[in-house]
Order: C-alpha cells, then sequence, then structure tokens
C-alpha cells in the first residue's frame, strides 16, 4: 500500500552501552535511565582470572579488589543537569555494613567486559566523582556523577575501598532489577507551566486518521506517549517507514512509546525496536521510567510475561520502591478496564496494576480499543476506590479505524468512539488536568482535574 504523503567500597569498573531511553522534546527536560551492557572487577588473589560474567561486582582494600563501569551515552538532546549513578548492594555481603568505596572517573573507555584482569586492569586515574561511607545489603545507592557525564559519549567509572571489607555490588548479570543504572536528566529549558504529556494509541495505517491526530501534536507542546499498536497491520519497518514516519513520526525525538500486539505481528517486535532505537527501551525489554517535574512515569510492555514474580513486575516494584516523586503514572497497551466490545478486559496485566495500586500510583492508561473511556479511580478488582484509587483512560483514538462498545463496565465515566484525537494531560505538582482534544471538525471533549495521593 502507498503513502499518501512522504554506594561502592570495591574498585569496580562497569561496562554499561545502554540504549538510551531519551524522548525529550525542543521544550522540556527528561530523565533517561541507562542499563549496563559490560561490568567486571579484579582481585589480586586470582592475578589471571577475569569475572566478566560474574553476577557480582566486589571491592575489598583497594589493593585487593576493584570494579569498573563503563557506559556508551546516545541521545541526549539539551544540557546535562544531573547524572545518577545508581548502584545495588547485593545479599551475601561478608559484613554486614561494609564500606561503600570511592567512585572516579577513568580515561580508557576501550576495556571490554570479558578481558579484564588483575594483571592488565585499566587505571583509575581520574577525579573523584563520590563516596559512599557503610552500606547495608539488598539497598539502592546513588552517586552524583553529573561533573563528568555531561552529554552523550563513553564513560568509565573505577570503584575501590581503602577498607578490608568493602561492599559487593550486584552487575549487570544479576538480572534488570538489580543492574546498575546511569540516570540523566536532560533537556532544554521548560516552557512556562507545568509538563504536558500527550498521546494516543492504535494509530498508523493506511488511512487518514494518523495525519489527523498528528496535526493536533503540531499544536502541542510536551512529551508525547503512546499506548500501542503505532502500526497496521503488522508492525513492519516498512509500515513504520510508509505509515507512522509521515505523520507521527515528525514527533518522534519526543515520544515515550510503548508497543501493542501489531507491533509483535513482526516477529520480537524488531519493527518497533529498531524504528524507536533508544527510545523503546533497554534491551529491547519494552519498559523503562522516567520523570516530569513532580511526576515519575513508567512504560510497560503487556505482550510479556506480567504474572506476579516476572522480571517486569519484579522490575517495576523495585522501579517505583526507588521514585521520590510525589505523583506517578504508567501505560500500557491491553486495558485491566475497558467496555470495548471488540477486546475484553485483560486480566492478564492485572499483577502491573496490582503493584502500582501497593505504591499509591495515580494514574493509567491503555490502548487497544479503538476508542476514549474514561474510568473512576478503582482498585485492582475493579472496585469504585477515591481514597487509594488508579484513574485510567482507555486511549486508543489515535488514528485507527474506530471500534463500537459493548456491555459498558462499572465506573465507567465517559465515553466516545469515531472521535479521533489525542488525550492532553497536565502533570501539576501534586494533581493532574485531562483533555481530550478532538480532531479537526469534531466537537466531542472531556476534561477534569484529579489530585494525586
Amino acid at each position: 500500500m502507498s503513502r499518501r504523503r512522504a554506594p561502592l567500597a570495591v574498585l569496580s569498573t562497569i561496562i554499561v552501552t545502554a540504549a538510551t531511553l531519551t524522548a525529550s522534546t525542543t521544550a522540556q527536560a527528561a530523565t533517561t535511565t541507562f542499563t549496563p551492557t559490560a561490568d567486571t572487577y579484579v582481585d589480586s588473589a586470582a592475578a589471571g582470572t577475569n569475572y566478566g560474567t560474574s553476577g557480582q561486582l566486589g571491592i575489598d582494600n583497594s589493593s585487593t579488589k576493584r570494579s569498573f563501569l563503563k557506559f556508551s551515552v546516545s541521545g541526549i538532546s539539551g544540557a546535562v543537569s544531573n547524572a545518577k549513578l545508581r548502584i545495588h548492594t547485593d545479599d551475601v555481603s561478608d559484613a554486614q555494613s561494609p564500606n561503600g568505596g570511592t567512585f572516579r572517573s577513568m580515561s580508557n573507555v576501550s576495556w571490554t567486559e570479558t578481558a579484564v584482569t588483575w594483571n592488565n586492569q585499566p587505571a583509575v586515574d581520574g577525579a573523584t566523582l563520590g563516596s559512599l561511607g557503610a552500606v547495608v545489603r539488598n539497598a539502592w545507592y546513588e552517586v552524583d556523577v553529573t561533573s563528568y557525564v555531561t552529554g552523550n559519549g563513553t564513560f568509565s567509572i573505577g570503584v575501590t575501598s581503602s577498607n578490608s571489607d568493602g561492599a559487593d555490588y550486584d552487575s549487570r548479570e544479576s538480572g534488570a532489577t538489580t543492574a546498575p543504572q546511569l540516570v540523566i536528566t536532560s533537556g532544554t529549558t521548560e516552557p512556562p507551566g507545568d509538563p504536558v504529556w500527550v498521546g494516543a494509541g492504535d494509530i498508523a495505517d493506511s488511512g487518514s486518521g494518523d495525519s489527523a491526530t498528528a496535526a493536533l501534536l503540531d499544536n502541542i507542546q510536551g512529551t508525547v506517549w503512546t499506548t500501542g499498536d503505532n502500526v497496521y497491520p503488522d508492525g513492519t519497518a516498512g509500515q513504520f517507514t510508509s505509515y507512522y514516519e509521515p505523520t507521527w513520526g515528525r514527533h518522534k525525538a519526543r515520544t515515550r512509546p510503548t508497543p501493542g500486539n501489531h507491533d509483535y505481528h513482526t516477529s520480537g517486535a524488531t519493527g518497533y525496536y529498531n524504528y524507536f532505537g533508544s527510545l523503546a527501551g533497554p534491551s529491547g525489554q519494552g519498559y523503562y521510567s522516567y520523570d516530569l517535574g513532580n511526576w515519575h512515569i513508567v512504560a510497560l510492555n503487556s505482550n510479556i510475561s506480567m504474572s506476579a514474580g516476572s522480571a517486569q513486575e519484579q522490575w517495576l516494584r523495585q522501579d517505583l520502591a526507588a521514585s521520590t516523586k510525589p505523583c506517578t503514572a504508567a501505560y500500557w497497551h491491553h486495558p485491566l478496564f475497558t467496555s470495548g466490545a471488540n477486546h475484553a478486559p485483560s486480566a492478564a496485566t492485572k499483577p502491573l496494576f496490582q503493584a502500582l495500586y501497593d505504591a499509591n500510583a495515580d494514574l493509567v492508561l491503555f490502548g487497544h480499543n479503538h476508542q476514549y473511556e474514561r474510568f473512576a479511580p478503582q482498585n485492582p478488582n475493579g472496585g469504585l476506590d477515591n481514597a487509594r484509587g488508579i484513574r485510567t483512560f482507555v486511549a486508543g483514538m489515535g488514528g485507527a479505524g474506530a471500534y463500537g462498545f459493548g456491555t459498558i463496565k462499572p465506573n465507567s465515566e465517559a465515553r466516545n468512539t469515531g472521535t479521533r484525537g489525542v488525550l492532553k494531560l497536565t502533570l501539576h505538582s501534586n494533581s493532574f488536568d485531562w483533555q481530550f482534544v478532538p480532531e479537526a471538525g469534531k466537537t466531542y471533549t472531556d476534561s477534569g482535574t484529579t489530585n494525586c495521593h
């Protein structure tokens, strides 16, 4: 089909070549998390041994053990206002309160995880970035590395300790929930007012609906989100090029997407991940988080395992626990709550919603059904809960053909089908405003305000 238009006590070296999650707008700062591509430590007791595949990074006395980290940062737009190294202590440290160590920059950024030993280790020769005192097991610690990580590039950090009892940290091999992180906040000066967060799902096909909604985005500043099914029918590279790119693609640099089932019609959603690249999250997993103003925002993947105890659910709980923001939002494709006739509520998503509810989250967005629907605050079982409940929206009106409604579910407060549009959310310090913005020529709208918990 043709388109009508074109905290450490050991000296550690950790290598991280992470996909950038940045989708900064030209007007707003955004926070991006990078995960390691490699990490290792060295031990003088086994001077010729490489520990690149170890799940642990150890530091005991700077003349005994050291650790190294390397991050490859790309896709950052605007000045870096803050960069933090986050590292997680493991649960098998020898000491109850080991020393967290000293963190220093390194000039050598060419070392490889599988080749470093005590005998050939790179020098820890740069400026001191920070240090940690006594640390406890199984906890996250942060070191401010803003003086070193100033933009795109490759960065190595070494960790040493002068104490005989140095900390043991989890390496990238320990899994997504405990791997080291480099969290970068960047972007140009924010415009007056609070951050705007705008988007929809079920977007681009051979028709003209996505042109109509992309035109709305042309006149709305802010960070753009998608609730999946970014391109139809099969999420191929060619469909992204022909259908998505000429419309919503012009807002790609400020977009934070999530994948839908049609994106996964191409095996492994490779069309989606290749098109969005680092904007789609690290390592093709499809879930990641970022901050906007006083809000912590989590993008999740409802096309992979979401069960309690799954990698994604465990990561979500740890990510929420680490956030210091007073308000929280999340979004994914398959709706837990919907009155749509085409797709029933997805019970498989409930563990994600439960984790968000347990963390007192405020807002969740869905797609999948090609319509708009707003629900009152609910608990994970769909019960009205004005005290702790999460307000949800089905926002599947991004461009694809409209779906009808079936039996209207409890607590459904507003509904519309046949009007394409975008959902504009203004994120205040302790509340949010919503506004359904309709395509040109249509009159349906919906708006209101909800306080954070």
